[in-house]
């Protein structure tokens, strides 16, 4: 069962350029350049329930702005979106109940109040009956270890601390379909870890469905299947991270440690030296010739141990991103 549907949807942003200085200023008066930024053009996909999908794209890509026509914060130029079978910009009451949406670099929470009490705040706008209000708070403070911090000001709290407790407070009303944008963004390798676990048991437990974009592929791996990739306003990609991983190239990273600190000109003849650090570097080559490539490597040099590899997803991704990289702006 799909529950995100879209079809063609596009969102513009018109602007003006300004030249600079006082005679810049007095043009501008008379006659503006207008601009206009195609910030989602022409993007249609589906997401099944019960789906973690990867929502990719580099910075300026659209992803945001998609996020939020899909949660009705904004309305689109053209085009359709279904999520939960209702119209995001409409905003019934019922479809703001069935979906949060968290963005790591803003807060829901009141700094200078107890994250509690911004809780509790959350718990009234919801309608959340006592008993489920308490027990929903008991078992994701415990599950996210910040139960302590609860009494705390939200201003007081570290940035993990803060996201932690922004999670819980967007789960509250048990959402089925979770919008994150950017949800482990400044955060140590801890915090991060603790938040992908946390998501992959909630989705496990009740089935909803995440869209999450993010930036650290740490991320994308461990969470999603389905990965969608857009830039520009576009979507360039949009299927399992094992099929990007394919259609991009046959090549494998040759892994090497050595005995010794490794001199990158002794090995550039093999491949492209892709990492070199102390006594470990790391060679990209197609992987037909490995075959004959390693023996040669293994007689000529000393090599302590080594590893074959697939190519990372985030020079897979970034090979994408370049290949799709189009002017979406126009003059008017």
């Amino acid at each position: 069962m799909m529950i995100i549907e879209v079809k063609k949807l596009c969102r513009d942003f018109i602007y003006y350029e300004k030249e600079s200085g006082i005679k810049g200023s007095v043009k501008n008066l008379f006659k503006r350049q207008k601009k206009i930024r195609h910030a989602v053009k022409d993007v249609s996909f589906e997401i099944g329930e019960g789906e973690i999908v990867g929502f990719i794209g580099p910075n300026g890509a659209g992803k945001s702005t998609t996020l939020k026509m899909l949660s009705g914060i904004l309305h689109p130029t053209s085009g359709t979106a279904l999520v939960s079978n209702y119209i995001p910009w409409e905003r019934k009451e019922a479809f703001k109940r069935s979906f949060s949406f968290i963005a790591g670099q803003r807060s829901q929470l009141w700094g200078d109040l107890p994250a509690a009490e911004s809780l509790y705040l959350n718990k009234c706008i919801y309608e959340i009956p006592d008993d489920d209000y308490n027990k929903t708070v008991k078992e994701l403070t415990e599950m996210l270890n910040v139960a302590e911090f609860l009494k705390v000001q939200v201003r007081r709290l570290s940035l993990g601390e803060r996201m932690k407790m922004e999670l819980i407070a967007s789960l509250l009303h048990k959402p089925t379909v979770f919008f994150l944008d950017e949800p482990t963004i400044g955060l140590d390798i801890l915090s991060q870890q603790a938040i992908r676990d946390y998501l992959k048991e909630y989705n496990k437990k009740t089935g909803a469905t995440i869209i999450l974009t993010s930036h650290y592929t740490k991320d994308i791996e461990e969470l999603c299947d389905h990965t969608i990739i857009i830039n520009k306003g576009k979507k360039v990609y949009d299927g399992n991270i094992g099929d990007l991983r394919k259609m991009q190239s046959d090549n494998k990273v040759l892994s090497l440690t050595l005995p010794k600190i490794a001199e990158r000109e002794e090995f550039e003849k093999y491949g492209e030296i892709t990492s070199c650090e102390k006594n470990k570097i790391a060679i990209e080559l197609a992987n037909s010739k490995i075959g004959a490539v390693l023996p040669v490597i293994l007689q000529n040099h000393d090599i302590a141990d080594f590893s074959v590899e697939d190519l990372s997803l985030e020079k897979s991704i970034s090979s994408i991103f370049a290949s799709s990289d189009t002017e979406t702006d126009e003059t008017e």
